[in-house]
């Protein structure tokens, strides 16, 4: 009995830290990681959390010990403060002048050779054309001659020699273009306004400040985890930097608009909840399951779609082929 009683008192210890851990990510969306970017690490870490106060609640509600009022507590405080970790499907139709819009993250079509599948690019491209999103928007993009989308309008800016960089491609009419010009970042914002009827629509195609970690590797590609840790850190002030830039440059806008892309970030995290401020997000609103855009073991949604709160969503997909480290996602928008 003393065993069983010391070995529950040490899991109830562990509990209550990832319990604190959970509830001090709840305020993570309202800290700028400007002043604290150390706890805007924890900001990926939440879907674990999440996941593992639940299964503190399982073991104690097996064991029928009282302890399962604190996960459940915590859990519970998440339902209604955060943004979900598990949707539920709300089944809406799709309607036949329904804009369908698309944000991926491809890589670079693998000029790297990340993956030794010779034909990725050419996968990539046919997952794409047989999709047929009315918009289509492109994160790490290269501009490759074997590209062969077909769509009349389309804004493409590369921010290197290597003609690395951002696209927007449309079947509508494009009437206005432009990018933001992340200073010291291979990472930009670009957007477009698009004609659509006798609707001008503005597109923007978001990239924040990449993390740049390699899942297969040690401390993920760092020298150590102490160094892992301070790039973290600079990444994040960065994002920061970008994202008031942005809020800046959106602000302008009065009209509709539609958020397509890769924050490099959560939807716990600050960056996620600025950008999101007085708009949909299209998985919130129509998606289903985890909402996992980020090829690794944990369900990680890092790639959005928002809209102003004057379009209604009536579909969201999230894809499952791994042509990418991201998953491609999609939306059916209408207003």
């Amino acid at each position: 009995m003393k065993k069983k009683s010391f070995f529950n008192s040490l899991l109830f210890l562990l509990n209550s830290l990832f319990a604190t851990l959970l509830l001090l990510s709840y305020l993570l969306p309202y800290i700028s990681p400007k002043s604290f970017s150390l706890l805007a690490v924890i900001s990926l870490f939440v879907p674990i959390l999440f996941i593992v106060n639940f299964l503190f609640f399982i073991y104690w509600l097996l064991k029928l010990k009282k302890q399962l009022f604190l996960p459940l507590l915590v859990l519970i405080i998440g339902w209604f403060t955060s943004s979900p970790f598990y949707k539920f499907s709300d089944h809406k139709e799709i309607q036949e002048q329904d804009l369908k819009v698309m944000s991926y993250n491809v890589r670079m079509f693998n000029y790297y050779k990340w993956n030794k599948d010779e034909n990725l690019a050419s996968k990539t491209f046919n997952f794409i054309n047989n999709k047929s999103p009315d918009v289509l928007a492109i994160q790490e993009f290269y501009a490759s001659s074997e590209i062969n989308f077909n769509y009349p309008y389309q804004y493409i800016k590369t921010k290197s020699k290597n003609k690395f960089g951002q696209a927007i491609y449309s079947k509508y009419p494009i009437i206005n273009s432009g990018s933001l010009d992340f200073k010291e970042s291979g990472n930009n914002i670009i957007y477009v306004d698009l004609l659509k009827n006798k609707d001008t629509i503005r597109v923007y195609n978001v990239h924040l400040e990449s993390l740049s970690i390699d899942t297969n590797k040690e401390h993920f590609g760092e020298e150590n985890n102490q160094k892992l840790l301070s790039r973290m850190q600079t990444t994040f002030k960065k994002q920061a930097f970008q994202t008031e830039q942005f809020l800046e440059h959106e602000q302008n806008w009065k009209g509709k608009k539609i958020i397509l892309g890769d924050f490099n970030n959560t939807a716990y995290s600050w960056v996620y909840q600025k950008i999101k401020s007085g708009k949909k997000d299209a998985f919130i609103e129509a998606g289903n399951g985890f909402g996992k855009t980020f090829n690794y073991p944990f369900p990680m949604r890092i790639d959005f779609i928002l809209t102003s709160t004057d379009i209604d969503i009536n579909q969201f997909k999230t894809f499952n082929e791994s042509f990418s480290d991201h998953f491609p996602i999609q939306a059916n928008l209408n207003w």
